[in-house]
């Protein structure tokens, strides 16, 4: 188990290279999350959805996303409370202060799972969240040493020297732990070293003797993880890319999905830009997408709130195209009715208007995987779909493509504004290009799907270079028999 001294100090990135680097070792390998928190989440095989971080793990594993592989996603709709998803299904919305007493109640599922993953594999490489050290939470825990200890699981303690103070990362999370839980760490790594790692020889051997802790290496700053998918909005760059086209996207305080715009970052003719809070949508943009969000309603009043609602009216103004991902779909019609309260308190908000459609929000939740044909371009593209709510009304009549011979998402009668339900679609270099083309850009060689694996390949090489694998893989030991019933 993979657990890190905070919060975002590389632990997913990390494991997805383990992963990959024990299936070049002919191992068969999974990934495993006991509880994430995001909101940028993939569609399982089995019909779920788990954290995008572990489908990528999985993908580093050579292997399909499975809801086992994060049997408790989080998914924040306000600063008190999320939607919880259990084993792939949604369970609800809960309130901080409910789920903290519910959450032993799912040690249950997430042990079940683990044992089951772990039967259909020689090993599994399980990360933590956020940090042991957060000892108030240690009660009732199921994200890192509760699940540890509860699964007989060795762990690998990570600390993020590039944020400073990585000693006392190491050595105070140590003084701060039960001895019971500092029991099970087996050793640590130090991770995003910048320069030459053997400068922090001195500092390596001090966390060695103060913790009685083995050292598995100093991981040097990896470039290329950034044409990875990111996880964390924290995570997401401001600008990418130099070409004369330029897409913005605003960044709602409970965006989703946006790694559907990672393919986009190496388009040459392409310029992307992710505008935070406090900064107006530029007005040299050629196009602005509204991406997903797990509280569509809330960022409607954000957006608004930050005055991007009078930036996209005036780019609509001078011939700019607009195009709505899911939430930022949503967004684009008439209004959104949400009489259930289902993603917040009950009501109906007023929509932008630029499209002559229409949301209920509804209690099923659609999540599959789709194969889909461009309306436009009669391109075929694969995708997902992971949303509630049902949108319907004129501009339908004009879809955005074709789904199983039914109609999918909405355009103006200008062509000009567009939204859809569809997640995933420009990692498809076919349609990627065909859309491109169609608003007048030249598509690159980019070959997404080549390059994230080629990434992972590289990062696997970068691991075996840096860390000592043999002897951290050979730390690994069976789960108990009755584990999981």
């Amino acid at each position: 188990m993979i657990q890190g001294t905070g919060s975002n100090v590389g632990k997913s990135l990390l494991v997805a290279g383990l992963c990959r680097a024990a299936r070049a070792r002919g191992l068969t390998v999974a990934p495993f999350k006991p509880q994430n928190m995001s909101n940028n989440a993939a569609v399982t095989i089995d019909g779920g959805e788990i954290g995008r971080a572990q489908a990528l793990q999985a993908r580093a594993c050579g292997r399909d996303p499975v809801n086992d592989m994060n049997p408790v996603l989080l998914k924040p709709e306000t600063d008190t409370g999320a939607q919880v998803v259990v084993q792939g299904k949604a369970r609800g919305n809960w309130r901080a202060r409910d789920y903290m007493g519910e959450k032993p109640n799912l040690l249950a599922a997430v042990l079940e799972s683990f044992a089951r993953l772990s039967r259909q594999a020689d090993l599994v490489l399980v990360e933590g969240a956020g940090s042991p050290a957060e000892i108030n939470l240690r009660k009732g825990d199921i994200a890192n040493m509760g699940f540890a200890r509860a699964a007989d699981v060795p762990v690998i303690l990570v600390g993020d020297i590039d944020r400073g103070g990585v000693i006392a990362q190491i050595v105070g999370t140590k003084a701060v732990l039960d001895p019971a839980d500092a029991a099970m760490i087996a050793g640590f790594a130090i991770n995003r070293f910048r320069g030459d790692p053997r400068l922090f020889d001195d500092g390596y051997g001090m966390i060695a003797a103060m913790t009685g802790w083995r050292g598995f290496g100093v991981v040097p700053w990896f470039d290329a993880a950034a044409a990875l998918p990111a996880e964390d909005a924290v995570d997401v760059r401001p600008a990418t890319g130099g070409g004369g086209f330029h897409i913005v996207c605003p960044m709602l305080s409970r965006i989703a999905n946006f790694d559907d715009l990672d393919p986009l970052k190496l388009e040459p003719g392409v310029r992307l830009s992710m505008i935070p809070p406090g900064t107006a949508l530029p007005g040299d943009a050629d196009l602005v997408i509204l991406p997903g969000t797990k509280s569509t309603r809330g960022d409607l009043a954000f957006l608004r709130a930050k005055g991007w609602d009078v930036d996209l009216a005036g780019h609509v103004r001078r011939g700019g195209h607009v195009l709505g991902l899911c939430g930022g779909y949503q967004m684009l019609g008439r209004r959104i009715v949400d009489d259930a309260g289902l993603e917040g308190p009950p009501g109906t908000t007023e929509g932008l208007g630029l499209l002559d459609v229409e949301t209920v929000m509804q209690p099923d939740k659609t999540l599959t995987r789709i194969q889909a044909t461009h309306a436009a371009t009669g391109t075929p593209f694969s995708g997902y779909e992971i949303h509630i709510g049902r949108t319907d009304g004129p501009d339908r009549a004009r879809p955005f493509a074709h789904v199983a011979g039914r109609p999918e998402g909405a355009a103006s009668p200008c062509g000009r504004i567009a939204g859809s339900y569809l997640h995933g679609l420009f990692c498809e270099d076919g349609f990627r290009r065909d859309w491109l083309a169609g608003l007048g850009v030249a598509s690159g060689p980019t070959g997404y799907d080549a390059a994230i694996d080629q990434t992972l390949d590289a990062l696997a090489r970068h691991l075996e270079r840096h860390m000592d694998l043999e002897t951290l893989f050979a730390t690994a030991r069976p789960i108990p028999g009755n584990l999981g019933g």
